[in-house]
């Protein structure tokens, strides 16, 4: 049986583990690094630190599978970003050596080193943001609307007036179950992007 329930703070490292293990569009990313945080540390800890009123997760009895963060304020998380969690980051990977990186770890320090904001149009029109994993043994048994259902019902009562999300072009899973969730596309530009009216 699977159980939703807001965060605590010892599931951040299932939500580290969780982003891991679905970054790949929708798959294992074990295999493209070596530093097993690095991408939890742009997509998924942060909300759990900073904003965890606003995060839930799916646990069964294997323990948390699944989770869905967010911020019902973009660009004022995005400031308490700069101001609270990339700094001691940064200041971390610049001891790293490179060798001991791959490729797609330095892709990721470089997102954490200069990260690159949510297209300001939509933030406008839709301004708070969302991301959500599962692992696969919690696909296919509606979850994941269990979890967004939750997340749009804190939002709406919070007075938001929309959510937007940026995919993996090339997740057609995720993409899949974003539109038929009642998101609209938006764009494709490197990330496809979608919007929810409240």
């Amino acid at each position: 049986m699977v159980a939703l329930r807001p965060y605590r703070p010892d599931d951040l490292e299932a939500l580290y583990e969780i982003c891991l293990l679905t970054a790949d569009s929708g798959k294992d990313a074990s295999p493209l690094h070596h530093d097993r945080k690095v991408i939890g540390h742009i997509y998924a800890a942060p909300y759990g630190v900073l904003e965890p009123e606003q995060v839930f997760v799916a646990e069964d009895d294997q323990g948390v599978a699944g989770y869905i963060v967010g911020t019902f304020d973009t660009d004022g998380f995005n400031a308490r970003l700069e101001r609270d969690w990339w700094p001691a980051l940064r200041q971390h990977y610049a001891d790293v050596p490179k060798a001991e990186l791959t490729a797609t770890d330095r892709q990721r320090i470089g997102a954490i080193m200069e990260p690159s904001l949510n297209p300001p149009d939509i933030v406008a029109q839709y301004p708070a943001h969302i991301h959500m994993n599962l692992l696969p043994r919690l696909r296919g048994q509606r979850v994941g609307t269990a979890l967004l259902d939750r997340w749009i019902a804190l939002a709406r009562a919070a007075g938001v007036t929309g959510i937007h999300l940026g995919a993996n072009p090339a997740n057609s899973g995720g993409i899949a179950f974003w539109t038929r969730s009642g998101f609209k596309p938006l764009r494709t530009d490197g990330a496809a992007w979608f919007g929810m009216t409240l």
